[in-house]
């Protein structure tokens, strides 16, 4: 779908990213920057467009539920390379198949923002003040939903025994 049109993009950031929870910030403030980068290129809003087209017009969960399976399904969870924070701009994501919990939440709030829906990145961690994990949630009606993409779980789960949690909004 759409792979011929996608803009042109780094392949990929390898990023110096400090440690500790400097180093989230880093990298939330990047996955930021990269949606609300792509967010705008009309070939993002075309497959998300594509995406929800079967839906009845106003179905916003059903839009929701319909680019959350998309991600889950057909990017697969793959880890960065040992020691090295990758991230991938969205349209590579969608090249290369596959990317870890990072570039699978920048993906799924990029095509979400194509089409109006507000989001923000979710980083958490088991142990307090250590961050091993990132996810996305959404807003539907006054409630924040959860999007866990790296895991065959459906819409509203979330990670459990959480410790620590950071937010970053889209």
């Amino acid at each position: 779908m759409f792979l011929n049109q996608l803009p042109e993009a780094p392949r990929a950031t390898l990023k110096s990213i400090p440690s500790g929870v400097e180093g989230v910030r880093a990298t939330l403030k990047e996955m930021q920057r990269l949606v609300k980068e792509y967010k705008k290129h009309d070939s993002i809003r075309s497959l998300a467009a594509e995406l929800v087209s079967p839906l009845q017009q106003k179905n916003f969960e059903g839009e929701i539920r319909r680019l959350f399976n998309y991600v889950r399904d057909n990017i697969r969870y793959l880890r960065d390379i040992h020691g090295v924070e990758v991230l991938q701009s969205p349209p590579e994501t969608i090249r290369r198949g596959y990317g870890d919990c990072d570039d699978k939440a920048t993906l799924l709030a990029t095509l979400l923002a194509a089409i109006g829906h507000h989001t923000r990145f979710v980083a958490v961690g088991k142990v307090p003040g250590k961050f091993s994990h990132v996810y996305l949630e959404v807003r539907s009606g006054p409630s924040w939903v959860a999007l866990e993409t790296t895991e065959p779980v459906g819409v509203g789960w979330k990670p459990r025994n959480v410790a620590t949690r950071m937010f970053a909004y889209n």
